[in-house]
């Protein structure tokens, strides 16, 4: 399998609990609680619904019809600056290793720009650490505290990107 193999678009409706299980199959797998992250999101289990605003987009990462990945891009919220958060990037184990990691978060970062953004936020948890070193080798830098409120008080790893 190479990233060739593999579409990245647009979420649509129906793709709705096919991306629910898969953020929650890998919060699991990673030993993340449940409480304070993603899992317990209201917008978990309606993200083609969550992402129909102005400045936001959702990418899902199909093989073979069904859903294996994705990560989109939203205003930080509660925050005032211009400032969008890189959001729910979850892979299953499958299809790790291939770069869709870095190639999903180029669309991200090209769509945030094309949207005016100056930055780009991300949270995620110091276990997570293949996560973090994708983050690092695309430009985002360590934060020593968390910008805006996202909820997510069980994620204590915050970075940053320009977008330039």
């Amino acid at each position: 399998m190479t990233s060739e193999d593999f579409i990245i678009r647009e979420i649509t409706s129906d793709d709705n609990s096919q991306i629910a299980i898969v953020i929650r199959d890998v919060i699991v797998e990673m030993g993340a609680p449940k409480v304070g992250t993603a899992y317990a999101d209201a917008a978990t289990d309606k993200m083609f619904e969550t992402y129909q605003k102005e400045k936001a987009i959702y990418y899902v990462v199909e093989h073979n019809n069904k859903i294996v990945g994705g990560a989109g891009i939203a205003k930080l919220d509660n925050y005032e600056g211009n400032t969008c958060e890189l959001q729910k990037m979850y892979f299953l184990p499958t299809i790790r290793g291939l770069g869709l990691g870095t190639k999903l978060i180029t669309q991200c970062l090209e769509k945030a720009k094309d949207f005016g953004y100056d930055n780009c936020y991300i949270e995620t948890l110091p276990y997570m650490e293949a996560a973090v070193k994708l983050y690092k080798r695309n430009g985002f830098v360590n934060l020593d505290k968390p910008m805006g409120n996202t909820s997510h008080f069980n994620c204590d790893v915050w970075m940053l990107k320009e977008i330039n």
